[in-house]
C-alpha cells in the first residue's frame, strides 16, 4: 500500500492533465474523527497571484518525485477553512501527544489509501519524550491521543522542516493562513534573519501582530534585521511611545538609520528608500565590487549596480560620484578601477521627491535603483523598484482577496 508522508509534500509542484504547471501544494486538508483515522479531503494549492484553493483528493491520479497531478478542473475559488476541517501540517506538526501512556512529539503524518478512493491518515511519526534529540518512531493513528485537544504552546519545530526551502515571501502566506496562535508560535520559532525576512512581506496589520507578540528585546533584534526602510514603515504602524521604546533598545548603528528615514514622509523618496546600497569608493577594483554584488543576500535591484562616492562608505557619504552598472564591470578587467567606469550622466534625486517623481525618474532612465543625495551632495540612501511598486500597488495587495 502507498504510503505519503504530508510533510514532504510541502512546496510539490502541481500540473494538470496537460502537464502545464498550476501551482504548489502548501498543506493537506483533513477532518479529525476521534480515535479513527482522519479522512484527508484534498491539498491546499497555491497559484498565482498569490491565491488559495483547494484541489480535492479524488482529483489526484499521480503524487511522484517532485510532482503532483490531477485530472479534470481546478476551481479557482479561494480555499476557505470549514470548521470540521484541520490543516495536517499547519495545525497538527509539533503538536505534544501522548502514545499509549508516553509522551511526544508529532514530526509528519502518513496518509495511506486502504480502500480507493479515500485516502487516510494512518500513520504517525513522533519523537519520545520531551526532549528534542528523542528517538523517532512510527505508530498507526490509534494509538495516539491528544490531538483534539487544545494546546496553549505548540512549537513549530516540525512545520518550519517542512517549509525550510520555502521563500520569505511564500513563507508569510503561510502564516497569513494560520490562526492567529499558530501564526504567533510558528513566528517565535524562526531565527531572528528569518522572521526578519517574512515580517518584510507580511500585511502591515500582520506585521504589528507578529511584532505584538515578541518581547521587546526580541522585536528589537528582528527591527535589527529588517531592512532600515522596512523596519521604519512597521515602526510607524506603531504608538509612538512603543516604537520610541524599541528604537531604544536598538543596537545605535542600527537604529539611527531608522531614525533618519522616519524623518520624512512615508511618499517620498526619502522615506521609501533604503540606507544601505552598496557603496564603494572610486579606488576599489572590479573585482571588489562584483564580490559585493554577489552576496547572496543582496536583493537583485540592490546587486544591480554599486554606487560610488568618496568616503566615507556609509550613509551619508562623502561626496557622490555616480553610478557603475553591473554590465559595466561583467565588460572589464578585474583590475580596473570602478572611478573610470562611473555612469555620471544620470543626476541623483533629492529625499523630497514625490512618488510620480521617483516612479517617472526609474523609467525614464531604465533603472532598478535611484541615488538620494542630501544637499551636500552626499550619498543618503537608494530607492529601488521594489519600494516604488509597493508604495504604487494598493495599500492592501499582500492581503489575499477572493
Amino acid at each position: 500500500m502507498e504510503r505519503i508522508f504530508v510533510a514532504r509534500l510541502a512546496g510539490l509542484a502541481v500540473f494538470d492533465p496537460a502537464g502545464d504547471k498550476i501551482g504548489r501544494i502548501r498543506d493537506v486538508v483533513v477532518a479529525l474523527r476521534g480515535p479513527l483515522p482522519p479522512r484527508v479531503h484534498g491539498y491546499v494549492v497555491e497559484v498565482q497571484p498569490r491565491r488559495r484553493v483547494f484541489l480535492p483528493v479524488t482529483r489526484v491520479i499521480s503524487v511522484e518525485a517532485g510532482a503532483v497531478i490531477f485530472t479534470g478542473r481546478l476551481n479557482l475559488r479561494r480555499f476557505e477553512q470549514r470548521e470540521s476541517e484541520t490543516l495536517a501540517i499547519g495545525e497538527l506538526l509539533d503538536l505534544k501527544i501522548t502514545v499509549e501512556g508516553e509522551p511526544g512529539t508529532v514530526l509528519d503524518l502518513a496518509m495511506e489509501q486502504p480502500n480507493p478512493p479515500d485516502w487516510l491518515i494512518t500513520k504517525v511519526a513522533f519523537r519520545r519524550g520531551t526532549r528534542r534529540r528523542g528517538e523517532t518512531t512510527v505508530v498507526d493513528w490509534g494509538q495516539v491521543s491528544g490531538f483534539e485537544v487544545a494546546q496553549r504552546d505548540q512549537g513549530a519545530q516540525s512545520l518550519l522542516a517542512a517549509f525550510d526551502a520555502m521563500r520569505p515571501a511564500d513563507l508569510a502566506g503561510v502564516l497569513q493562513e494560520l490562526p492567529g496562535k499558530r501564526m504567533a508560535e510558528v513566528a517565535a520559532a524562526l531565527n531572528d534573519d528569518r522572521l526578519a525576512d517574512v515580517l518584510e512581506e507580511l500585511p502591515e496589520r500582520d506585521q504589528v501582530t507578529v511584532l505584538g507578540n515578541l518581547d521587546a528585546e526580541r522585536a528589537a533584534d528582528v527591527l535589527e534585521h529588517m531592512g532600515p526602510d522596512d523596519a521604519a514603515d512597521l515602526l510607524q504602524e506603531l504608538p509612538p511611545e512603543q516604537a520610541e521604546r524599541l528604537l531604544a533598545l536598538m543596537i545605535p548603528e542600527e537604529a539611527d538609520p531608522v531614525r533618519r528615514l522616519l524623518g520624512y514622509a512615508e511618499d517620498t523618496a526619502g522615506g521609501m528608500m533604503t540606507t544601505e546600497p552598496v557603496i564603494l569608493p572610486p579606488n576599489a577594483t572590479v573585482a571588489e565590487a562584483l564580490a559585493r554584488l554577489r552576496v547572496r543576500e543582496q536583493p537583485p535591484s540592490i546587486a544591480a549596480q554599486v554606487f560610488v562616492a568618496r568616503p566615507p562608505t556609509e550613509t551619508p557619504t562623502g561626496r557622490y560620484l555616480g553610478i557603475a552598472h553591473i554590465q559595466r564591470l561583467l565588460r572589464e578587467p578585474s583590475f580596473a578601477l570602478i572611478g573610470s567606469l562611473v555612469d555620471g550622466s544620470v543626476d541623483p534625486i533629492r529625499p523630497e521627491f514625490s512618488l510620480p517623481e521617483v516612479a517617472s525618474y526609474l523609467a525614464t532612465y531604465n533603472l532598478v535603483a535611484a541615488p538620494v543625495t542630501d544637499e551636500d551632495g552626499r550619498l543618503i540612501g537608494a530607492v529601488t523598484v521594489d519600494d516604488v511598486l509597493d508604495h504604487l500597488l494598493p495599500e492592501d495587495w499582500r492581503e489575499r482577496h477572493d
